[in-house]
């Protein structure tokens, strides 16, 4: 009985490659858990579109919004294994953790980190019309006037309401938090004068701040900007531990072969280098980055950690 399992082990080993070697002979499905339009679409589109070219098939970009990305997230958990479905996301994932009681998946254990793809800068901004101007003003007044001082986010548990809470938490001061539905209707109050600080991404700040109707305070990022040299980052600022970039990757169900992961990884690195793909994530404000699997899965798990502690430091739960 020994030989013939033997047999079947062999011919079952030989199956799983000559499956791996032939990968991919259909199309593949890139699942964004949110919205057409938003940054992170916009990262799974420009590589659905190089990725087509280089693996001869093509890839199809399919947004399963909803619940805080948490929709498409389990959708994407829940996917057979098999190198025909991958997920596009934001650090919100490893948030989300945090920020909900119980989750019908674990967004850290239910895949398989695949690749970096780029970086994502928010900006500590105010309305130009009067003070603050700097972290050291932004923060005074805050302490002097405990509360007085509002803070806008696009929502309850959202990278700008954690960057925010972790400022905070560092700084000591305390500001009221002021919750949209959206991050319209916050820039909106914030250039009227409304607000008195938020967190914003690049793009978004950029026209306003060029227009004259925002002013930069600091930058999140762990390196000043090219497009506004003369604004610090937090940590010059003396926010210790204030990089508050977002991440962008792709992930994998957990138990996709590592073969296949190695060679998406690769295909992914080769397509950030296009000047095509660059110029498209500096126009959102993104940094194209590469990284391999492991790497990717290190950040992923630090970053779980650190905005767990914030999540509990500052007892916020999603709405």
């Amino acid at each position: 009985m020994l030989r013939p399992l033997r047999a079947l082990g062999a011919l079952a080993l030989a199956c799983s490659c000559a499956s791996a070697y032939a990968w991919p002979d259909r199309p593949i499905t890139f699942i964004v858990p949110y919205t057409p339009a938003t940054g992170i679409d916009l990262v799974a589109r420009q590589l659905s579109t190089q990725l087509g070219k280089t693996l001869g098939q093509p890839i199809v970009v399919e947004n399963v919004a909803g619940a805080s990305g948490n929709i498409g997230s389990e959708r994407a958990a829940r996917a057979a294994p098999d190198g025909y479905t991958f997920m596009v996301q934001v650090n919100t994932l490893v948030m989300n953790r945090s920020l909900y009681k119980s989750l019908p998946y674990d967004p850290v254990a239910d895949f398989d980190p695949v690749a970096l793809t780029s970086w994502g800068t928010l900006l500590l901004v105010s309305p130009a019309s009067r003070k603050p101007a700097t972290v050291a003003e932004l923060v005074a007044a805050a302490k002097a006037e405990p509360g007085k001082l509002t803070y806008a986010t696009p929502g309850v548990g959202t990278p700008h309401h954690l960057s925010m809470a972790l400022f905070l938490q560092q700084t000591g001061a305390q500001m009221m938090h002021v919750p949209y539905k959206g991050t319209a209707g916050a820039v909106t109050d914030i250039l009227g004068g409304r607000i008195d600080a938020m967190f914003l991404p690049v793009h978004v700040a950029l026209p306003q701040i060029k227009g004259g109707k925002l002013k930069a305070i600091a930058t999140g990022s762990a390196k000043r900007l090219a497009q506004l040299p003369g604004v610090p980052t937090l940590e010059e600022a003396g926010i210790k531990g204030g990089n508050v970039d977002m991440w962008y990757g792709v992930f994998a169900p957990k138990g996709t072969p590592p073969e296949i992961i190695a060679r998406m990884n690769k295909e992914i690195s080769q397509a950030l280098q296009s000047p095509a793909t660059a110029s498209a994530f500096e126009a959102q404000g993104m940094v194209p980055a590469t990284s391999s699997p492991a790497e990717f899965g290190k950040l992923v798990a630090k970053d779980a950690q650190r905005w767990a502690d914030v999540v509990k430091a500052a007892h916020i739960t999603a709405e």
